[in-house]
């Protein structure tokens, strides 16, 4: 029984080997077996066994969706390794910090980040051995091709696994603006499947577009996993493309689909959306911002079951769920605690709030992470008696409901991708021109929110675009600043915080 903690396919392929468990977009709707791709997962991890990958060790990933990248996944779940799927929108610099993190044996990489790896070489000393998934596009002669692996023989190593073993290490944000580490362990992924399939309604006939990329837990978390525990289906798309939404939809397959408002915005604003046939979507779910109310709205025009959900990296991330009958009668709410999920709002002294009061939500189950790797204070104080406190301000109705409505942390949205205020200050801080600075939010109609600096010079010819262009060389692209304001002074609070309600008040138009 143990030695299946880790090996979902192995289990899977036992029994149904035959249903489809992937279909590969890149390559015509190619149907993958759960028996074919438990071979492959376990070719891979006899692969990275071979190359010294044991219980406990990190296996890097910087790529696009594709199967390999989920073969990967599994064989880490055979191994006891600990899977780090990197985030691919990050610059260089971001990506060595992460590196030196937690510290991978091995590096696999894309064809379109063979010039990203090239310059990480040298400056990720942990990493033994680097693997290109395109042997015909390698960083370097001597980097090994994941295909070496299709010539093995498939086997699970037989590794002991408790529920609290790592299995992945995905990143997430802090008050520092250091990207920390969420553990997500075999017990806290099993355990959000679990709750996903009990309470969500998922069996063996869904079908799911993974479109959402596979370094943020919404790709792996919000149906992937939970798919294979039902015995359903993913269709592994390389990242989002409207036309090929549509064309999936429309092909009469797919029942399933997660998305962030962005994603969602986009399709309503193609030229298919008026005669695109929704009518085989059991559920579409929004997550990772807040979504406008006439994205909801469009949707229930067209009769779509369209929901928002709430979750963290930190807690599985699947959280609530709000049944069809409800959706418009509790417009915007996210729901009910799935099945083995306790849920609270408290106060600031930490006392609960009742209905109908506005407090933080805190959140305790199995589905939630393990803490932050190698970051004991962090973890302290985020996880307190059992209870993750999550930072977001929530309350709930008399039926037990729950909505949230805003957010204690400064963190900004932006299409889905979380940007951290004190990360990008720090950088822009860095500028020899400036004296203090400060990232507040702005509306923005496509992606929700956009960052906004404010910043205050200490040489009169500091100028906006040298600001940006210095950035640019240390911040991911949807970090940077859409608009900087020069300033002579930055507002403070009686602590001496720069007070950042005064400054949105003073720079942010309430329609921006």
């Amino acid at each position: 029984m143990e030695s299946f903690l880790g090996d979902w396919l192995g289990r899977r392929a036992q029994l149904s080997p035959d249903r489809t468990a992937l279909f590969d977009a890149a390559h015509d709707m190619r149907p993958i077996s759960y028996r074919d791709w438990n071979s492959a997962a376990g070719r891979a991890a006899a692969f990275l066994h071979g190359l010294g990958v044991a219980k406990g060790e990190r296996v890097a990933v910087l790529a696009y969706n594709e199967v390999a990248f989920l073969d990967l996944w599994f064989a880490c779940g055979k191994l006891g390794a600990i899977l780090q799927p990197l985030n691919w929108r990050l610059t260089v610099a971001e990506l060595v910090a992460l590196l030196a993190d937690a510290e991978p044996l091995v590096l696999v990489y894309g064809p379109e980040f063979a010039p990203t790896v090239s310059e990480l070489r040298g400056r990720a000393p942990s990493v033994r051995h680097w693997i290109a998934l395109d042997a015909a596009t390698r960083a370097a002669p001597d980097d090994l091709p994941l295909a070496e692996c299709d010539d093995l023989q498939p086997h699970a190593i037989p590794t002991a696994l408790s529920p609290h073993d790592p299995w992945v290490i995905c990143y997430t944000g802090g008050t520092t603006g250091i990207p920390k580490g969420a553990i997500l362990t075999h017990g806290s992924i099993t355990a959000n499947a679990v709750n996903t399939v009990a309470s969500w309604g998922l069996d063996q006939h869904d079908v799911a577009i993974l479109n959402a990329p596979l370094f943020h837990t919404g790709g792996m978390n919000v149906f992937t996993a939970p798919l294979v525990l039902a015995g359903g289906s993913s269709v592994v798309c390389r990242n989002f493309n409207a036309d090929q939404v549509y064309d999936l939809i429309g092909g009469g397959m797919v029942t399933l689909f997660f998305g962030v408002p962005t994603m969602f915005i986009a399709l309503q604003q193609h030229a298919r959306w008026e005669h695109a046939d929704f009518s085989r979507l059991k559920l579409v779910i929004s997550g990772g911002a807040p979504c406008p109310m006439p994205v909801f709205q469009r949707f229930w025009a067209r009769s779509v079951d369209f929901k928002t959900g709430y979750g963290l990296t930190e807690a599985g991330p699947n959280t609530f769920w709000l049944p069809p009958a409800e959706v418009h009668r509790k417009p915007g709410a996210v729901g009910y605690p799935l099945f083995f999920i306790d849920a609270r709002v408290v106060d600031d002294h930490g006392a609960e709030c009742g209905s109908g009061t506005v407090g933080e939500l805190q959140i305790r189950g199995s589905h939630v992470c393990a803490g932050y790797w190698r970051r004991p204070e962090e973890t302290a104080r985020t996880f307190v008696d059992g209870w993750l406190h999550t930072g977001d301000l929530a309350s709930y109705d008399a039926d037990g409901c729950y909505t949230i409505v805003g957010r204690l942390k400064e963190v900004i949205i932006s299409g889905g991708e979380n940007i951290y205020p004190a990360e990008v200050e720090s950088v822009l801080a860095a500028h020899p021109a400036v004296a203090e600075a400060a990232l507040i939010a702005a509306p923005d109609p496509r992606w929700g929110e956009v960052g906004w600096a404010v910043v205050v010079p200490c040489d009169s010819n500091l100028q906006p675009d040298d600001l940006l262009n210095f950035a640019n060389a240390k911040l991911a692209r949807y970090k940077l600043p859409r608009r900087v304001i020069i300033t002579d002074t930055l507002p403070k609070t009686a602590a001496g915080k720069i007070d950042k309600i005064a400054l949105t008040q003073q720079f942010v138009p309430a329609k921006a």
